[in-house]
């Protein structure tokens, strides 16, 4: 039996240390290519502007489409607890600010999760027959993005925000690569 246990333990630390290693890479990595859209995953805002992380998203995604990568920005997030705007509404704005075209920016503001708000975003590419998305969050975020995005049929690109005040920090960086290298996983058992 104490044999059955140690080699139980050793497989699960072996797929966590292979979990964790997919994680880090895809963080890493930045795939960005041509494109039908852009998806930018969703992040806090107050008050109507959006919170520093959602800005590099947002800063990140307007870079990407000045290069011509894609014609469409789609932006996420539904209206958070004790909100009256979501995510996706103040993105939005916020881009057209920045002086992103109007037409080149819809706004999906029905998730409330990375996946709802994939599932989202995946319907609304799908309906303009495109497939192939470059994903813009946080690094830690590319790997569980991509299994979801693979899951809804679409070709996902990671790309993730430079300049985010999570990846500045290195403490909090190694906090969310680390709940990554457990949730990843469960997107890819658990997602249909």
């Amino acid at each position: 039996m104490r044999r059955v246990v140690v080699a139980a333990t050793v497989m699960l630390v072996a797929a966590w240390l292979l979990s964790m290693a997919a994680v880090l890479r895809a963080a890493r990595r930045d795939r960005a290519a041509s494109a039908d859209a852009i998806v930018v995953l969703g992040a806090a805002q107050y008050a109507g502007q959006p919170s520093p992380v959602l800005r590099a998203r947002l800063d990140h995604a307007a870079a990407l489409h000045r290069r011509g990568l894609a014609p469409l920005i789609v932006v996420t997030g539904g209206v958070g607890a004790g909100d009256t705007l979501s995510e996706a509404a103040v993105a939005r704005r916020y881009l057209l600010a920045g002086g992103v075209p109007e037409a080149a920016v819809e706004a999906e503001a029905t998730g409330r999760s990375s996946e709802a708000s994939l599932r989202a975003a995946a319907a609304l590419v799908k309906a303009r027959g495109g497939s192939r998305i470059v994903l813009v969050s946080d690094g830690f975020h590319m790997l569980r993005l991509s299994v979801l995005a693979r899951r809804l049929d679409l070709e996902p690109l990671g790309s993730p925000a430079p300049h985010s005040p999570i990846a500045a920090n290195r403490r909090l960086e190694i906090e969310y690569l680390l709940r990554e290298s457990f949730k990843a996983p469960i997107a890819f058992l658990v997602t249909r």
